[in-house]
């Protein structure tokens, strides 16, 4: 085996390995099968350790799995800050370490912000594929950080909306992602205004209170639930999670990390790769949410086809 020192992979590389979310979806509904599937699936995932930087309003996660189906084994080391006085800077951070599974030893460092954005919006979108009403055209964005991007792209990728909605708490920041876009992004003044009528919805925000309502959102819509990523943290309403069919990627971490969850006391009706498999019906003719924390066997998928990419000289 190697003794080779581990190689760095930055940013930039990552982006040009991994030029589209949705090269990742093959191995993403794989892995979220095989993580469904409990001890047989083979992926060990432990919930995430957090650890509280309080001084400073942040968080360090530690997010560790091995993938058996693909014998790849990783750790994620994310930051994130709420940043309440200084917007600009990027709530999230990441780094992905990639080892040998055979023997421990470390093959990769690679910069995880672009695989975190990446994976995310990918299970987002595999999710939507599967929940969203029949004839959806409206695609509604709440937020216009990292994650709000690269849900726009990946969504205008696979999906054939006619209209796309932008709104931010900040509406500088909405304006800014709606002109580098260059698509017919129409930024709204009010969550409300952007929400109403959207057959498809994506809250990617920092909110610690909800910004998304269940008088606003359309019968039969699907929501794609992404920030609040903290049991006391909310971004959607009593009223919706209630009236929903609720599925995640993760029972054990839905209850324990999703304040949207725990604190609106919402019944979880099947993980995402229970819906996949078919042995949980999508019900996309019924008002669905999608509660995604983000596991840590994403980010293993995300690495290897990074690194494989990588190896192989591309």
């Amino acid at each position: 085996m190697s003794s080779e020192p581990p190689v760095f992979i930055s940013a930039a590389e990552v982006e040009r390995l991994l030029p589209r979310a949705s090269l990742l979806l093959p191995g993403l509904e794989a892995a979220l099968c095989n993580f469904s599937a409990g001890a047989a699936g083979g992926v060990e995932q432990p919930l995430r350790a957090v650890v509280p930087v309080r001084p400073h309003g942040g968080f360090l996660g530690v997010m560790p799995a091995y993938s058996a189906a693909d014998d790849a084994l990783t750790t994620k080391l994310v930051t994130f800050y709420e940043h309440r006085g200084d917007s600009a800077a990027p709530s999230h951070r990441a780094t992905v370490l990639l080892f040998d599974p055979r023997c421990g030893s470390l093959r990769a460092v690679l910069d995880g912000t672009v695989i975190t954005a990446k994976r995310t919006a990918a299970v987002s979108a595999i999710a939507t594929k599967l929940l969203m009403p029949r004839s959806a055209e409206v695609l509604c964005i709440l937020g216009a950080g990292v994650q709000a991007r690269s849900h726009y792209e990946i969504f205008t990728e696979l999906f054939p909306f006619t209209e796309v909605r932008l709104w931010s708490r900040t509406e500088q920041h909405a304006l800014r992602l709606a002109s580098s876009v260059g698509g017919a992004v129409r930024v709204c003044g009010t969550a409300r205004e952007a929400v109403v009528g959207a057959d498809v919805i994506v809250t990617v925000t920092m909110a610690t209170t909800p910004i998304l309502f269940g008088e606003w959102v359309k019968p039969g819509a699907h929501v794609n639930a992404v920030g609040a990523s903290r049991p006391d943290w909310r971004e959607l309403d009593d009223v919706l999670m209630k009236s929903s069919v609720l599925v995640v990627d993760s029972r054990e971490a839905a209850l324990a990390e999703s304040g949207d969850v725990i604190l609106s006391g919402a019944e979880i009706f099947a993980e995402l790769g229970e819906v996949l498999k078919g042995t949980k019906p999508a019900l996309p003719e019924k008002t669905t949410v999608f509660k995604s924390l983000g596991m840590a066997v994403e980010d293993t998928i995300a690495a290897k086809f990074v690194y494989d990419a990588w190896s192989a000289g591309n």
